[in-house]
């Protein structure tokens, strides 16, 4: 798959999960149970990063090479993107506390 046509899957994605209840992410509750939020790692996550994380387009995602990092770090990438890179921001798409519980599931491996 192209990534333009990576991208486009992952944008189309997102907008039917913002859409979940917009009033809600703007309020910074989420709308997303962990369920959601762990299937939302695996698909879009890992269509750039590897579906196990291990690396693509992206850089490994697993526990290991993310350890240096804060929970607050990581969902600071979540939500704003990495300038310069394929790393695009997710804050129109994700609240702060749901880019918080993906960066513990991604430095964890479990979901809580």
């Amino acid at each position: 798959m192209s990534i333009l046509r990576k991208s486009l899957a992952i944008m189309s994605t997102a907008i039917a999960l913002a859409a979940i209840n917009p009033a809600q992410a703007e309020n910074g509750i989420s709308a997303r149970n962990p369920d959601a939020l762990e299937q939302m790692v695996r698909q879009d996550c890992g269509s750039c990063h590897g579906l196990t994380f291990k690396g693509g387009l992206g850089s490994p995602l697993l526990p290991e090479n993310l350890a240096a990092y804060s929970v607050e770090d990581l969902a600071q990438i979540i939500l704003e993107g990495l300038p310069g890179t394929a790393m695009p921001p997710w804050r129109a798409i994700v609240t702060r506390d749901e880019a918080k519980w993906m960066a513990r599931y991604l430095k964890t491996g479990e979901s809580e």
